[in-house]
C-alpha cells in the first residue's frame, strides 16, 4: 500500500492531535527518548543492500570462494533485518496502538510492509546457499532478482517509517524502550559477526561513524575498535570486493 500523506506526528489530519482529541501526539509535544538509532540502522540497511548486487555481478563465474564471502555478508545484513523487523513486530506495533491511536493508520502500513518485505527476504535466504556453493551466474540471478526486491521494499518502507513512526517513538515511548531494539539487535548478529556489522553501521553514517562510535559505546570498547575491530572489517571488506 502506497505511503498516505499525513502529518509526521501520526495524526489524521484535522484530528488537532492529542490536545483536542486524546488520541495521539501533539505536534511539538515534548520527547520522551531519543529515536535516532532507527534512522543509523536503517542507514546500514539501504547502503548494505544497495551495494548488494554490485558485490554480487563482482563475483567471476564459478568463483565459489568469493561468492561464499559475499553471500556470507548479505546473510548477515538479512538477518540483521529479520531481527530488527520482528522486534517492531513484536514490542512496537501494539505499544504504539496503545499510546498513540490515531497513528493506526501508520502502524497498519507498516504491518503491510514488513510482509512484503519478509517475502524478498525469505527468497534472498533461501537463494543464497546454492550460489554460495557454486559461484555461477545462474544461481546469482536469483539471489540479484531477491535484492531488487529488498531494495525496492526498502525505498517504500524506511522514508515511511521515518517520517511517521519515529517522531510518534519519540513522544510515547521511554528511552528503555528503545533500547530494547539495540540489544536485540545485538543479540541476533552472528557469532564472529560483531565487527563486520559493527562496521558496515559506521561505514553508512554521514561522518563515517564518528558520531555513533561516540554516542553508543564507551571509550573502551571504541579503544577495541580501533585496535582490532576495525582491521577485521577492513580485510572482509577486501575479501568482499576481491581486492585482497
Amino acid at each position: 500500500m502506497a505511503a498516505t500523506a499525513l502529518p509526521p506526528s501520526g495524526d489524521p489530519p484535522g484530528s488537532g492531535g492529542r490536545g483536542s482529541s486524546g488520541t495521539g501526539p501533539a505536534a511539538g509535544a515534548p520527547k520522551t527518548c531519543d529515536a535516532r538509532g532507527m534512522v543509523e540502522i536503517h542507514r546500514m540497511y539501504r547502503a548494505s543492500f544497495g551495494e548488494g548486487p554490485t558485490l554480487v555481478r563482482g563475483v567471476a563465474e564459478a568463483d565459489d570462494a568469493h561468492a561464499d564471502v559475499v553471500g556470507d555478508h548479505l546473510a548477515m545484513i538479512s538477518t540483521s533485518l529479520h531481527a530488527h523487523h520482528e522486534f517492531e513486530d513484536e514490542n512496537l506495533w501494539d505499544t504504539l496502538d496503545d499510546r498513540a491511536p490515531a497513528c493506526a493508520g501508520h502502524v497498519e502500513r507498516m504491518k503491510e510492509q514488513h510482509a512484503v518485505m519478509l517475502v524478498h527476504l525469505r527468497e534472498l535466504d533461501a537463494a543464497l546457499p546454492a550460489w554460495r556453493a557454486s559461484g555461477r551466474q545462474a544461481d546469482a540471478a536469483r539471489v540479484l532478482a531477491a535484492l531488487d526486491g529488498i531494495n525496492a521494499a526498502l525505498a517504500v518502507h524506511l522514508p515511511d517509517e521515518e517520517a511517521n513512526i519515529v517522531p510518534v517513538m519519540e513522544t510515547v515511548l521511554t528511552q528503555k524502550e528503545v533500547d530494547a531494539a539495540s540489544v536485540h539487535g545485538r543479540k541476533a548478529t552472528p557469532k564472529g559477526k560483531t565487527w563486520q556489522q559493527l562496521g558496515a553501521i559506521l561505514a553508512a553514517q554521514p561522518d563515517g561513524g564518528d558520531e555513533w562510535l561516540r554516542f553508543h559505546l564507551p571509550p573502551p570498547v571504541r579503544g577495541v575498535w580501533r585496535l582490532i575491530g576495525r582491521r577485521k572489517y577492513l580485510a572482509n571488506r577486501a575479501q568482499l570486493t576481491g581486492t585482497r
